[in-house]
């Protein structure tokens, strides 16, 4: 069986313009609905419930339909009720998901995907490799509304041969194997999908390790036990998601112990928390790094003050004053644990040279540099309250940052419109460790804040390099450029605070969130 995906309108694009993922706008917390709450508020479960108050609310059930469904941090609900196409470890090393094989073939001009027998969806039907090419051909589709689909969009035939589905490109992508490993990278039912339309939140099903028991969005999500899954059996029947925006809110879920589990608590609270009898806490570093992202406008088009932000900031003191410790400084967009990592490329703590760069275009603290820097405040522990603190580093060496705090939903609005301010704060992630993804989609394309000519030729000779080890070394390369040049500030690399009750075993995956299925 052959599908031409012209007839599913596929579109191309001239290059991997990689999108990062859309955040949701945080709002307050929401109680879940009177059926679960006593009297005292607290949720009544069985000891077989977990529950977890969980920082960020799902857009909805389809995990390929909107920027929304591309935040990293709900790709772990997903995972609950969906299988990914490629899975992860904890240390984000791949590993089989519903793909048992995949593979490159004839010069990685086509991939082969090998679906896994035995697979069933949560109506007891089997899964199939026609699910499968169904999944990836809706994923490529630009009407599908999957934010993904600039990487998804390069697929052009799908050929059928019993368990194995062959995928021609339209044109190379270094990551595409590794994309089936991320944002909206999940196979859904043809069948059922196409029958519930537009009632999918409350009728989908997937081939998970839990089904869809109730959804109520910005409110929680409850999950049941799959016992026809094929992989190893959860240890909770039920799992709830509590959506739990506010971080006061969510640690009073794990004090009073409405909660099982929260994360993304202030790092204070943290520590107090995890030492409290019947609590325990888990922390590790995950895939999101703290930036601040420059536009080339106003003061940030002088290299001098782009060169004097960065070294201004005393990421050292940031992370052991600020952060309490939990952070790893930065000075690229590339974490220790990504495939460009390059532990050489420094950009020093110099609060003089910062001072010399900027006397060179006429500023000092008198008369000082001015500009706009936004950032969150609440989504990441201590976003604000580190902002602030380099805001008054930059004072002392004649730069004046005007504070604007906005949402992540805000953010990427300002940033396709090309409208951030000179200097904007958020946390980008990369559970799939590739250089595509953190230095070519940060500096590519058009979620690229700093936009200039050498910038993108530099990035976009990558895109069609098929040698990996010149690939990795061409990005290391890139890194080292910018940041000689200062066209974005790394900051860190965060440290995710997981605080849970003490009889409970949580595994911390570098990815972040929560996965509920490896929780006993």
């Amino acid at each position: 069986m052959v599908i031409d995906s012209a007839a599913f309108l596929i579109g191309a694009r001239y290059m991997s313009f990689l999108h990062r993922r859309g955040f949701l706008k945080a709002g307050a917390a929401c109680a879940l609905s009177a059926p679960f709450f006593g009297v005292s508020g607290r949720v009544e479960v069985a000891s077989k419930t977990l529950v977890i108050a969980y920082h960020t609310p799902l857009p909805g059930l389809d995990p390929a339909r909107s920027p929304q469904s591309a935040n990293p941090t709900v790709q772990s609900i997903y995972k609950a009720l969906y299988d990914p196409y490629i899975d992860q470890n904890p240390n984000l090393s791949f590993k089989p998901g519903i793909l048992t094989k995949w593979a490159w073939q004839l010069h990685k001009s086509r991939i082969a995907l090998t679906i896994r027998r035995g697979a069933l969806w949560h109506d007891g039907k089997p899964v199939t490799a026609d699910d499968l090419a169904w999944s990836l051909v809706r994923a490529a589709d630009p009407a599908s509304g999957n934010p993904m689909q600039f990487a998804f969009g390069k697929m052009a035939h799908f050929q059928l041969r019993g368990d194995t589905v062959t995928v021609e490109l339209k044109e190379f992508e270094p990551a595409m194997l590794k994309w089936l490993a991320f944002l909206t990278a999940y196979i859904l039912p043809e069948q059922a999908f196409t029958a519930a339309g537009k009632d999918w939140d409350n009728q989908a099903i997937g081939s998970g390790p839990y089904r869809l028991d109730k959804f109520e969005r910005n409110g929680f999500i409850r999950l049941k036990r799959f016992d026809k899954y094929w992989g190893p059996k959860p240890a909770f029947e039920t799992v709830i998601y509590k959506f739990v925006p506010d971080p006061v809110t969510r640690v009073a879920e794990i004090e009073s112990g409405s909660a099982d589990i929260t994360l993304e608590v202030p790092y204070e609270v943290y520590d107090r928390l995890r030492r409290k009898p019947g609590l325990a806490g888990v922390s590790t570093p995950v895939s999101d790094l703290g930036i601040i992202f420059l536009s080339n406008k106003g003061v940030m088009r002088d290299s001098n003050v782009r060169k004097a932000a960065a070294h201004a900031i005393d990421k050292k003191t940031l992370v052991q004053k600020v952060l309490s410790g939990y952070g790893v400084p930065v000075d690229t967009l590339q974490a220790p644990q990504y495939a460009a990592y390059d532990p050489t490329i420094k950009v020093p703590y110099d609060p003089a040279l910062a001072r010399q760069l900027l006397a060179a275009s006429g500023f000092s603290p008198e008369n000082p540099a001015k500009l706009i820097i936004q950032t969150t405040r609440g989504y990441k522990p201590k976003d604000f309250e580190m902002i602030s603190a380099i805001v008054g580093m930059w004072r002392k060496v004649g730069i004046e940052a005007e504070v604007e705090v906005y949402d992540i939903a805000h953010h990427f609005q300002l940033l396709l419109k090309g409208e951030l301010a000179p200097a904007a704060f958020y946390n980008w992630g990369n559970a799939i460790g590739d250089p595509s993804t953190s230095t070519g989609a940060a500096m590519l394309g058009p979620f690229a804040a700093w936009k200039s000519d050498d910038a993108e030729r530099r990035v976009a000779a990558l895109t069609l390099e098929q040698d990996e080890a010149r690939r990795i070394a061409g990005y290391k390369a890139v890194d080292r450029y910018f940041a000689q040049q200062a066209y974005v500030i790394p900051l860190l690399q965060y440290v995710q605070p997981i605080v849970h009750k003490k009889h409970l075993k949580v595994t911390p995956f570098v990815a972040g969130g929560i996965v509920a299925q490896a929780v006993k």
